[in-house]
C-alpha cells in the first residue's frame, strides 16, 4: 500500500470515527476518558497539533467545531451531563 492510500484511509477512519462519536452524544467525555483514555477534546487537540506541524493554525475553538460538529459551548449546554 503506498503511503497516499494508507493517509487516505487513516483520514476517513478518523473522520467515521468523530462522526461516530458525534451521534452518540450520550457518552460523556468523562466516559471515553475513563475506559480509553482519550476525550473529544484530546481529538481536537490533536487535530489542532497536526494542523500546526504543517503551518496551519487552528484554533482550539474551530478543532472543537470539527469534532464535536457545532460550537463546544452549544454542545456543552446541550449534552454534558
Amino acid at each position: 500500500m503506498d503511503d497516499n492510500i494508507k493517509k487516505e484511509l487513516q483520514s476517513a477512519a478518523f473522520e467515521r470515527l468523530v462522526s461516530h462519536l458525534r451521534e452518540r452524544k450520550d457518552v460523556q467525555n468523562i466516559d471515553l476518558m475513563d475506559l480509553a483514555g482519550f476525550c473529544r477534546n484530546c481529538l481536537s487537540k490533536w487535530y489542532r497539533e497536526e494542523a500546526e506541524k504543517k503551518g496551519i493554525s487552528v484554533s482550539d475553538s474551530d478543532a472543537r467545531k470539527h469534532v464535536y460538529g457545532m460550537p463546544y459551548a452549544e454542545w456543552k449546554e446541550k449534552y454534558q451531563k
